[in-house]
């Protein structure tokens, strides 16, 4: 299999103000959300980092996405480096996360033809993709609708198709279901299963243990910053044992070490 994604030994800690240190229960001035992490993801594969809230999934997925750099190691995207090949690295990433915020007033259209140009899209290109994207989620029903006047649900829809607009390689999914409702979500992890058949790179982090099991080849499992595991499911689990077991089987020896 190709490798497309190389996280290599990275590192991040931030600085803790005394609000953070207060709902973190800690008089540490930093934290290392990030401890040490390693591991690849290959093209036509769902690759599932699977952990508890506050064990480092979402720094882990911003540092491949370019926002935010490792204090130490390095992420290489189809070989080019998140440190010292930014430009390359997000031509071909598509990055879609619940902190994405779109402007309240305009509409689908808009933004989809926005983003599309920054990315450089023809607009033979763009049309087809808007066609074809805005069909599939029924987006075009609310083409003309102000953002703000759109549903969580169909608002998510929209975030999902800027975000493939350039029709990325690699495709970064932080909490891909959350706040969904169970049909949305079903219309977006069945486009995730089609993305990977067509050969893109998808990694997932995500705590809903069910949805790793649906849709993930192969899963990471961070806990405290750290990389406990990295395998296929089948060969994680024991005949009969479920992945809730697994997974807190490995919480409990990771809390009495």
């Amino acid at each position: 299999m190709l490798k497309t994604v190389e996280v290599k030994n990275i590192t991040k800690t931030f600085n803790l103000n005394k609000k953070q240190r207060r709902i973190e229960r800690t008089t540490n001035k930093k934290k290392i959300a990030v401890n040490g992490l390693s591991f690849d993801a290959f093209k036509g594969e769902i690759f599932g980092l699977l952990g508890p809230n506050g064990a480092g999934k979402t720094t882990t997925l911003r540092c491949i996405s370019t926002l935010i750099k490792p204090d130490t190691g390095d992420i290489l995207i189809n070989g080019h480096s998140v440190i010292k090949a930014e430009e390359e690295v997000r031509s071909t990433i598509g990055f879609l996360t619940s902190d994405l915020k779109l402007e309240d007033f305009f509409t689908p259209n808009y933004l989809y033809d926005f983003f599309s140009k920054l990315h450089g899209i023809d607009e033979t290109t763009r049309k087809n993709r808007k066609a074809e994207m805005f069909q599939r989620f029924g987006i075009d029903k609310f083409a003309e609708v102000k953002v703000g006047d759109l549903s969580s649900g169909m608002r998510q829809k929209v975030q999902l198709a800027i975000s493939l607009v350039h029709d990325p390689d690699v495709i970064i999914f932080d909490e891909p279901t959350n706040g969904l409702d169970i049909l949305t979500a079903k219309v977006v992890t069945d486009y995730l299963v089609e993305l990977k058949n067509k050969g893109k790179t998808i990694i997932v982090s995500t705590h809903i243990l069910s949805l790793v099991e649906k849709i993930c080849d192969r899963v990471g499992i961070i806990i405290n910053g750290k990389l406990q595991i990295v395998d296929r499911l089948e060969n994680l689990l024991k005949e009969g044992e479920t992945l809730e077991q697994y997974f807190f089987s490995l919480m409990e020896g990771s809390d009495n070490s």
